[in-house]
């Protein structure tokens, strides 16, 4: 049974036309009462319906997008198609940031202002999916995953990419390979992770320990793990994903280390960035497009039927060679 104002008021000792006041910080209410009645509306999970809904179709035409902060170049590269493939459709967009280190605000998710809502950043044990499914709040996960794997989700086969990953650099006949790391949090950084190294294994090579590194998916990952591999003298080194990689082409630039002919470097998600010549990453990932235009079908399929299966959409990355990758520099010297 749903909670409302009146429970909210009967817990907080107080009528319901204060709770409504004091949830809205209007007048006429004192501090302390209005403490008294958030204190009770967090105990009870009441979130109260905001207006905004047309009285006709009971919709707001608003959906909503949890993004990492968009300081991390992959989120503005995914969010903008997704939401230009809403605008088409007449949906407007509104941004919700997870900020990592504390939990999602779910007031203005659940709340009632929104039609659905698109997932970017969930973490495989997050509580939100399963807070919005009982909740009744079309929602849909993409490039992210949970544990539970029973939601509409739209996502990355990491499996296939890190092993074309592995054929590459092995077939260039690199042997001392390195890996700079994601979040085993996140299921694009756990996949990734044990991927890559069970793909090396398969193929006959290894990942020692002393030549891997793990940080949140950002280019400062990826200049600290570079600036550690770089002691150990791998030959190749595969990055999580193109942020980490850009923190390390910049690395090795300080460190005057020449992308590939000292080490080769190898991206995964093929954000935009990552094309630009100063860069030129050699990088395997979807077209993100595609990926949002897909997300967006399977969020407005659930909005028009709440009681359908639930459909998943794996996408296979394709490995995009540029310039950041090539053979061992022993063996070039050799052939020459």
């Amino acid at each position: 049974m749903a909670i409302t104002s009146h429970d909210v008021a009967r817990l907080a000792g107080v009528s319901q036309p204060t709770v409504s006041r004091a949830l809205r910080d209007q007048w006429g209410v004192s501090a302390s009462t209005r403490r008294k009645v958030r204190e009770a509306a967090r105990t009870l999970g009441y979130v109260p319906i905001q207006a905004g809904r047309t009285l006709s179709t009971q919709t707001s035409g608003r959906i909503g997008i949890v993004s990492a902060e968009l300081s991390n170049p992959f989120y503005p590269a995914i969010i903008e198609p997704v939401h230009d493939e809403l605008a088409r459709l007449g949906f407007r967009t509104i941004l919700v940031t997870d900020r990592g280190h504390e939990p999602v605000e779910l007031e203005p998710i659940i709340d009632g202002s929104l039609d659905g809502v698109i997932l970017t950043t969930t973490d495989l044990d997050s509580q939100l999916p399963y807070e919005l499914r009982r909740r009744g709040v079309p929602f849909v996960l993409l490039n992210r995953d949970t544990l539970q794997q029973e939601y509409d989700a739209c996502v990355v086969n990491n499996t296939v990419g890190v092993w074309d990953v592995a054929k590459l650099l092995l077939g260039l006949d690199h042997q001392r390979i390195g890996a700079i790391f994601g979040p085993d949090t996140a299921s694009t950084g756990l996949e990734r992770r044990t991927g890559f190294a069970r793909a090396l294994e398969r193929l006959g090579a290894s990942l020692p320990n002393s030549l891997t590194f793990s940080g949140p998916f950002s280019s400062t990952t990826g200049s600290q793990g570079f600036q550690y591999l770089w002691k150990a003298k791998p030959t190749a080194i595969f990055c999580a994903n193109d942020v980490i990689a850009l923190g390390a082409l910049s690395e090795a630039a300080a460190l005057g280390v020449r992308i590939p002919k000292d080490v080769t470097l190898v991206g995964f998600d093929n954000i935009p960035m990552s094309s630009w010549n100063i860069f030129g990453l050699t990088t395997i990932g979807v077209s993100l497009e595609e990926m949002a235009m897909t997300a967006v079908g399977l969020l407005t399929r659930r909005m028009e039927d709440t009681e359908r299966e639930v459909q998943r959409v794996t996408m296979q990355p394709l490995l995009t060679l540029r310039s950041t990758h090539g053979r061992p520099r022993a063996l070039e010297e050799e052939t020459r």
